[in-house]
């Protein structure tokens, strides 16, 4: 097999962090090394671990998260022309006459050898971190004191704030954007379709990213997958594409959804069996115009260049994540030169364009700064509740912006009171999308009250000074309304669904 030649970018970092390396081969040495999915950084790391083998003899760890990863830089390195050895369970002892010089290891498999005796530390000179942002390296790194460190991610921002990445490593090395790499024919150019989601019933949990529980709630909702299909129909059909899902429950209702309109689609999550798995996959890979829903697998270690589109049915607070996600679709290949995006979860919004410059060297030095920025975007959404979701499953839209909609008819000069009027028609369509009859339909105007009356005060709020019995009066006179127009639009509904 002919050795692959790195690209003129590739070149310039390999160059970049070796004569870094070189610079501190006597002091300790921890570089950071950012580039995009899909911009080799696999390779670019093979590359060094050859270079700096032949140029000093000593050995070269390579740390990874998951065993597919593991096997994935084995073969990589092969190409590079080093022979390297796996370490996994299955790794018994590494032997004092080992002849590998390159050793490629899921850190707890690595950890365990080490404390049990049956791994030598003196001879390794580099230690590289495949996906760096994770905390899981943190204490294995400590264990290799004479070693220089090489983190490797395309996001430089820690899992964990509490762990910012500028506490371990003393440099960061910013390879190519996501632009130039697309203007120049490295990745593929995105086609990004965007639809405004409501995402108020979403909480945050510890972690800080949205909870699997509130988001199944949201995306596993009628009217979600109904507007998912419509996505799918109106940008995707015939197009190989993967769908991410926060949740297992999410992504089987999407296969079924999918299953029962005639696509080819298949479910997978991290407890499908190993063997099943990789039978999926090869389906996945084989069929034209599949479809693949997936939970907590493929934003890493999964590489199908065939992908044509990626749909976000999800939201998320980690802008990592994103990336990977999106990553996906990002390889080109000669008839493939652009992606699509389909995004049901604000992310775009949230993070900006995947293909955005991003100062990720400001990132790395000030990432409370970053995270703040996001955290205020999520915190900005007014919360509803997810037994109110779990109500108006039909709904798409539970909320109503009474502030925005008071500026825009004062633009408009229109009357004050058309906003009251256009909050109770909004209700009363929830009422009616979600029940067959009128009296089911107006059983679930009392599930409203909080809003109903949050909506007043708003109202009133923009009005300026109003009494009190005011308020009162027309948080009143707004349920004697809604129920008029909920008999009402029942009764059209009716009536058109007896003529056809």
């Amino acid at each position: 097999m002919q050795k692959q030649k790195p690209y003129y970018y590739q070149q310039k970092d390999i160059d970049l962090l070796l004569a870094k390396l070189n610079e501190r081969a006597t002091q300790p040495c921890r570089l950071l090394y950012q580039l995009p999915t899909g911009g080799g950084k696999t390779f670019i790391f093979s590359e060094i671990a050859d270079k700096f083998i032949r140029a000093t003899g000593k050995h070269v760890v390579i740390l990874t998260h998951r065993i597919e990863l593991c096997k994935q830089t084995n073969n990589v390195l092969l190409n590079s022309g080093v022979q390297s050895k796996i370490i996994d369970s299955s790794t018994k002892r590494i032997r004092k006459n080992d002849k590998h010089k390159c050793f490629v290891a899921m850190v707890e498999s690595l950890k365990r050898r080490i404390a049990d005796g049956l791994f030598s530390l003196a001879d390794v000179g580099l230690v590289i971190v495949d996906e760096a942002h994770h905390n899981s390296f943190r204490k294995l790194l400590a264990r290799f004191e004479h070693a220089a460190v090489i983190g490797v991610t395309a996001t430089p921002l820690s899992s964990d704030i509490n762990l910012p990445l500028n506490a371990y490593y003393s440099e960061i090395i910013v390879g190519e954007s996501i632009a130039n790499l697309i203007n120049e024919g490295y990745l593929a150019k995105p086609k990004v379709h965007e639809y405004d989601v409501e995402l108020n019933t979403l909480k945050t949990g510890i972690s800080g990213d949205f909870t699997i529980g509130t988001s199944d709630l949201l995306f596993g909702s009628e009217a979600m997958l109904d507007l998912l299909l419509h996505a799918y129909e109106s940008h995707a059909v015939k197009k190989k594409t993967i769908i991410f899902n926060s949740g297992i429950i999410t992504s089987k209702k999407v296969a079924q959804l999918f299953s029962n309109a005639g696509y080819p689609i298949k479910h997978l999550d991290n407890r499908t069996p190993a063997n099943e798995r990789s039978e999926i996959l090869r389906w996945f890979k084989n069929t034209r115009g599949a479809i693949l829903t997936s939970v907590s697998l493929l934003t890493v270690g999964f590489d199908e260049p065939t992908i044509q589109s990626v749909i976000l049915y999800r939201a998320t607070t980690s802008v990592t994540l994103y990336h990977q996600m999106v990553g996906r679709g990002a390889r080109q290949l000669r008839n493939k030169k652009r992606f699509q995006i389909i995004d049901l979860g604000n992310n775009t919004a949230r993070f900006g364009a995947w293909d955005s410059e991003i100062d990720w060297k400001r990132v790395f030095e000030e990432p409370e700064l970053y995270l703040g920025q996001i955290k205020e975007s999520v915190t900005e959404i007014r919360p509803i509740s997810p037994q109110l979701r779990a109500q108006f499953p039909a709904s798409l839209t539970l909320d109503f912006d009474v502030f925005a909609a008071y500026e825009q008819a004062m633009a408009a000069g229109r009357k004050a009171s058309r906003v009251i009027q256009e909050a109770i028609k909004q209700h009363a369509t929830m009422c009616v999308e979600n029940a067959q009859s009128v009296s089911e339909a107006l059983a679930l105007v009392s599930s409203l009250d909080k809003q109903i009356d949050q909506r007043v005060k708003d109202y009133v709020k923009c009005l300026g000074k109003v009494t009190r019995e005011y308020t009162k009066w027309l948080m009143a006179d707004y349920r004697r309304r809604l129920a008029k127009v909920i008999t009402r639009y029942m009764a059209t509904q009716n009536k058109l669904a007896q003529a056809v």
